[in-house]
C-alpha cells in the first residue's frame, strides 16, 4: 500500500486534455480516477487542488480520497500545502509525492518523500 500525496493541478495539466475550459470537471475527472485507484490497490490518496473551492468538490474524504485545498490563494500555495502535509507526517518517508513541479520535488525530497511525476500516475490510472 503506497501513501500518495498527489498535485491535482500539476497532474491534469500535464495533458493537454482541453482541461482549461472546464477545471471543475477536470478535478472531478481526476478525483474519479484517484478514488477507482485507492478502492483497486488500497493507495491511500490524499489530492491537493488550489485555493478555490469548485462547487460539488469540498475538503474532507471523497470516495475513499482525502481532499484538501491550499491554505491560501497565489503562486505555490498547493505547493506549500503539499510541502506542510510532508512536513507534519510523522513519517514522510513512506509518502510518495506525485508532481513534475521540480521545486516543489526539490522541497519534499529533502523532507524525506519520494517523488514520482505526473505521468507516473497517469500510466497508473489507465
Amino acid at each position: 500500500m503506497a501513501r500518495l500525496i498527489v498535485d491535482a493541478m500539476n497532474v491534469i495539466g500535464s495533458r493537454p486534455t482541453g482541461w482549461w475550459r472546464d477545471r471543475a470537471g477536470a478535478h472531478r475527472r481526476l478525483l474519479e480516477q484517484l478514488a477507482a485507484l485507492a478502492s483497486e490497490s488500497g493507495d491511500e490518496v490524499t489530492a491537493v487542488l488550489e485555493g478555490r473551492t469548485y462547487e460539488g468538490i469540498e475538503a474532507g474524504e471523497r470516495d475513499g480520497v482525502r481532499v484538501l485545498y491550499s491554505d491560501r490563494h497565489g503562486p505555490d500555495a498547493a505547493d506549500d500545502r503539499i510541502v506542510d502535509l510532508v512536513a507534519e507526517d510523522p513519517d514522510s518517508t513512506t509518502l510518495t509525492v506525485v508532481t513534475s513541479d521540480r521545486r516543489l520535488a526539490e522541497r519534499v525530497g529533502l523532507l524525506g518523500a519520494e517523488i514520482q511525476g505526473a505521468s507516473w500516475l497517469l500510466r497508473r490510472l489507465r
